[in-house]
């Protein structure tokens, strides 16, 4: 009994040092990317020892592949938490659609992240298990969405639910990433209030028009 019981303290100390590893190598990582990122920032902001890093993570590679999966992760579990199954497929649709759009503007973050990764040509993901266990599971949900749809009625057959998943990441994505050049070239502010509501019905109809029958 007595040789165990010591342990517990270690065990939560350890889990609390990597989470603020983890939680410090986002925002790092999110400001500067994975080649402008230095392990002695991400130590100090976690208030974490340097050499504590390579010991839970071994590298800044892995770390960045690590932050990535939990980032993916992150979407992906609160997008099961949307419990669309109850709706009809217009609504269940158009329910994903804005917390694309939503999650998009709340977690930035999430954005530098993927576009830091594509700058390395997706080279972590591609040694990553967890992002394809968590990313069927969207295309899943979107398949079951369409299907459901066809058998109200109201969908087209045949539509591809991973380019529509594309297309739905697509029309918010470039949206976001372009703001500061789009707000100069379309002389509007992209992200004024009026403009986001705007940008959402627009998605939200787009979306719709692709996968809806055309009425005779």
């Amino acid at each position: 009994m007595t040789g165990s019981a010591p342990q517990k303290p270690r065990i939560r100390d350890a889990e609390a040092t990597q989470k603020r590893i983890m939680v410090a190598a986002k925002k790092e990582f999110a400001k500067s990317g994975l080649g402008g990122s230095r392990v002695d920032d991400i130590a100090e902001r976690a208030k974490a020892n340097k050499r504590m890093i390579y010991h839970y993570f071994e590298s800044k590679e892995t770390l960045f592949q690590r932050v990535l999966e939990e980032a993916y992760t992150d979407i992906r579990m609160a997008e099961q938490k949307l419990e669309l199954d109850h709706l009809d497929a217009k609504s269940a649709l158009e329910k994903l659609v804005r917390f694309t759009w939503k999650y998009y503007l709340d977690n930035p973050e999430f954005i530098t992240l993927v576009n830091s990764e594509n700058l390395h040509k997706a080279k972590h993901l591609k040694k990553s298990e967890v992002i394809h266990v968590v990313s069927r599971r969207l295309v899943d949900m979107v398949s079951s969405i369409l299907r459901r749809g066809v058998e109200e009625g109201v969908f087209r057959e045949n539509v591809d639910p991973v380019q529509l998943n594309i297309t739905i990441a697509a029309i918010g994505y470039y949206y976001l990433t372009n703001r500061y050049t789009g707000s100069i070239v379309f002389e509007r502010d992209l992200m004024a209030p009026e403009a986001l509501t705007d940008r959402i019905a627009f998605n939200i109809e787009t979306i719709l028009r692709l996968v809806c029958k055309v009425s005779d």
